[in-house]
Formats: C-alpha cells, sequence, structure tokens
C-alpha cells in the first residue's frame, strides 16, 4: 500500500479503482493516508470517489458479460438459485448499486446487477452517490477532526 500512497494522487485512483473490483484491497486506509500528506480534501474526496466509481462499473461491467450457462457450469449453481437471485435483484433493482461500496457483498451486488441487466445508467448513477457518500463522510471527518479521527478508527 506505500508504493500506491508514494504516488499521490495517481495512487489514490489505481487503489480505489482496485478496491472496488475483486482485487482483496482496503481503500479506506489509502484514502485517509492520502489526506494525511496534506493534500486539498476535496480534491482527495474527487480521486478517491472517482477511481472507485470507475472501479465498480468495471465490477458491473464484468457481471453483464456473464452467461447463466457459465454460472451454472464453472460455480454450480442450480438454475432454480439463479431465478431465486433474479427476484431480489428485481425486488431492489438499481438501489442496490448504493451500497456496492461495501465490503464483501458490495462486489457480488455490482456484478449481479450488471448480470441480471439492470440499466447501466441508473446502476452508474446510484453506484456514483453511494461511493461519494461513503468518502464524504471520511473527508468532512477529516476536514472536522483532523489525526483525531485517524488515531479513532486506525
Amino acid at each position: 500500500m506505500e508504493w500506491l500512497q508514494g504516488l499521490g494522487l495517481l495512487g489514490l485512483f489505481l487503489g480505489t479503482f482496485m478496491a472496488a473490483t475483486m482485487v482483496p484491497f482496503n481503500s479506506t486506509v489509502l484514502y485517509i493516508g492520502i489526506l494525511l500528506t496534506g493534500v486539498n480534501p476535496w480534491i482527495v474526496f474527487l480521486v478517491g470517489t472517482l477511481g472507485n466509481w470507475s472501479g465498480g462499473l468495471t465490477t458491473y461491467g464484468v457481471g453483464r458479460l456473464g452467461k447463466w450457462e457459465w454460472i451454472e457450469k464453472w460455480f454450480k449453481v442450480k438454475p432454480e438459485t439463479l431465478i431465486e437471485q433474479k427476484a431480489k435483484i428485481d425486488r431492489w433493482g438499481s438501489l442496490l448499486a448504493l451500497v456496492t461500496w461495501l465490503p464483501f457483498v458490495g462486489d457480488v451486488f455490482a456484478i449481479a446487477l450488471g448480470f441480471y441487466r439492470v440499466p447501466f445508467w441508473k446502476c452508474s448513477l446510484y453506484m456514483f452517490l453511494g461511493r461519494g457518500l461513503r468518502f464524504l463522510l471520511w473527508t468532512l471527518l477529516f476536514i472536522k477532526y483532523g489525526e483525531t479521527v485517524v488515531n479513532y478508527f486506525f
């Protein structure tokens, strides 16, 4: 993670992008680390949000490329299970994109939204809002409390 932090805002973009894909990576630690370097917090917010959003859209795209036959064959998922999952996706639809930033389940939601062909523009908008609100919270906490918030959470 230090090498990403050493790249500054480019490292932040790459790190938040990777964290929004299936790569196991914690973007919050990197985000706070970049804030601690003294870069304008609003630029950090913008770069972090755009990187994470781009990664989330990539994960959505991977799901969009998937086929039922592949899931059944490679992951041994029964057709009934896929139909059951589709009912849940149909119920919540693009609103699930608001929480695609969550650890563990977020990537699954992003892939499922793509896989079940939930409209891209709605998913894109909600994904941007959800990821942006997450980083906005960290930014506002950092602006208000500075290193105190870092010491409390980390």
